[in-house]
């Protein structure tokens, strides 16, 4: 009765369209065993409607509470619903190695459903973040019945993601890991730590070696976190069977994709994005004001993720035919004062790449780059510059947030323009040019976007970082290494009298982990070694961010 009741109450607030049956038969805990013994653990939601098509949801975060409230949405909806825990989580069998089983597990829980006798032929695949990675991971493989595919927040392949910059994502990988190991914990327990502020995770941010903080935060070992640490290198064949992006050409089915501005594997999906549409497939994108974990996100991905089910999985409500009045494949949500959504026919649209050049005395510009001295800045691994906002795991600590704190700091410098007399559209991929002098071969570069409004506030738009090493970028005569930085895309409007600020540093801590300057493994680095850094941003060495402007003849209205 309860779960009725929810069902209704979310159906009414979603504005979703109305159920095709409240005749639903949950069945709990189904032990489907896999091809090496080991029960996975399954529940299935079956709506009281003759020959309709399954929805496919693994998951390592378990069965209840929104995965409960969504297998019942779906079901009621015209579908069978079949919810599965990963191995090692929740009740399934064996032990949970992120990556490693999902693909023969994923197939063998198919060749299960196959079985039924409820099989229609036809499934879909559903699920946001680690439940996107197993759909990846069985995509390629699954043929023709595989109908649709809704990706939230995911990628292909968790690699580049957690070594954004050939860095390491220490806050979010640090943060997971806490996490999984947190659901074995009891519930009251759990609550506690979260009411403290999680002091133990807290200390394991900022313990050395990086080796030791799992320990520090979850009183145990964890594997992968360890295995993370010691495969981190570009060729470490330990990521060539946990990343699914060289068989993406091979996946037939219509994928929508919802991902947020703010999310830590935006990059990445859009990635597949376009691997997708080189391949010749239309997927579908949605990007809003949303990071990882927002409850706007959620809700985006219900009524997107049903709404195409239902057109692709079902063949229910098709989209209109192109030409007459279709719903665009892209659909953005331009920040900044006077944004609002954008429908867009692909990703990237086309843009103008503005040079916006680094000054001296803090000027940024879109004039050349005139003589002048470097700036400095002095880095201290000991006293790292802190992280602030952005794409974060933790969706109360990510997104938007006023970065005048950080910017006080003297190990961060920043470039500001002039007030806008014309707003500035900023839509696509962005990134910088950064020439940079250091008294040390191992730096980290973090470029950061802000948003400077008339009261002062600078608003992070986006960023990205860059781990320097000795040969990873050549040098000139002088020391000076030109070093080009991706930051996350965007869609931004800078609207009149703000201003654009460019920040440069030498890491954001503990979003990404901190450069000890002494090139020692990451893992076991203890030894912190500060040192100075020049930005050079004269005609030699024209330091600038690169922003892709839309004209304004061809902006497109908001809808």
């Amino acid at each position: 009765m309860l779960d009725r009741l929810a069902t209704r109450l979310a159906t009414a607030a979603l504005r979703l369209p109305p159920a095709r049956t409240r005749r639903v038969t949950l069945t709990r805990g189904i032990p489907v065993r896999v091809r090496d013994g080991v029960p996975l653990r399954t529940d299935h939601y079956a709506p009281e409607l003759p020959g309709v098509p399954t929805v496919l949801i693994r998951t390592p975060y378990g069965r209840g509470g929104p995965m409960r409230l969504l297998g019942r949405l779906a079901a009621e909806r015209g579908f069978h619903v079949v919810i599965q825990s990963c191995r090692g989580t929740f009740g399934s069998g064996g032990t949970f190695a992120p990556l490693v089983h999902e693909r023969e597990d994923g197939l063998d829980t198919l060749d299960w459903l196959r079985r039924q006798p409820w099989w229609s032929g036809a499934f879909g695949m559903f699920g946001a973040s680690y439940q996107g990675f197993v759909q990846w991971a069985l995509a390629a493989d699954a043929g023709e019945e595989l109908r649709a595919m809704v990706a939230v927040v995911t990628a292909s392949g968790t690699r580049d993601s957690t070594y954004a910059g050939e860095s390491f994502a220490l806050d979010t990988v640090l943060t997971w890991a806490e996490l999984l190991q947190a659901q074995t914990v009891p519930w009251l327990a759990r609550q506690w730590e979260l009411k403290r502020g999680q002091p133990r995770l807290v200390a394991a941010l900022a313990h050395l070696p990086l080796a030791e903080a799992d320990r520090v935060a979850t009183g145990v070992t964890v594997p992968f976190f360890q295995e993370w640490l010691r495969h981190h290198t570009p060729d470490a064949d330990y990521w060539r069977a946990r990343v699914f992006g060289d068989r993406i050409a091979e996946v037939h089915a219509p994928v929508a994709m919802v991902s947020g501005w703010h999310d830590i594997f935006l990059p990445a999906q859009l990635r597949d994005f376009a691997a997708l549409r080189a391949a010749g497939a239309r997927p579908r994108l949605t990007v809003g004001p949303w990071t990882h974990g927002s409850p706007g996100l959620f809700v985006a991905a219900l009524r997107h993720g049903l709404d195409h089910l239902d057109a692709y999985l079902a063949g229910r409500n098709p989209p209109t035919p192109a030409g007459a009045g279709a719903t665009a494949p892209v659909r953005v949500h331009v920040g900044g004062a006077g944004g609002g959504w954008r429908d867009l026919p692909d990703w990237p649209p086309p843009a103008v790449p503005t040079r916006w050049h680094l000054h001296p005395a803090g000027g940024l510009s879109t004039a050349g780059s005139v003589p002048s001295e470097p700036d400095r800045f002095h880095y201290d691994p000991a006293d790292p510059t802190p992280s602030l906002g952005g794409p974060l795991l933790v969706a109360q600590r990510a997104g938007p947030v006023d970065n005048r704190p950080v910017e006080a700091r003297p190990d961060v410098l920043t470039f500001t323009s002039a007030p806008l007399d014309a707003p500035v559209e900023v839509i696509g991929p962005v990134r910088a040019e950064i020439h940079l002098r250091s008294e040390l071969s191992h730096v980290d570069v973090f470029v950061r976007l802000c948003d400077v409004d008339r009261r002062g506030r600078s608003w992070n738009v986006c960023d990205g970082l860059v781990r320097v090493a000795p040969g990873r970028f050549t040098a000139d005569a002088t020391g000076v290494v030109r070093v080009p930085v991706e930051l996350w895309p965007t869609a931004h409007r800078f609207a009149p009298g703000h201003r654009l600020r460019v920040q440069v540093s030498g890491g954001a801590h503990p979003r990404y982990a901190r450069n000890p300057g002494t090139g020692e493994p990451l893992g076991s680095a203890v030894t912190l070694r500060a040192g100075w850094r020049e930005i050079l941003h004269d005609p030699l060495c024209p330091s600038a961010v690169v922003l892709p402007t839309m004209p304004p003849a061809s902006r497109l209205s908001p809808c």
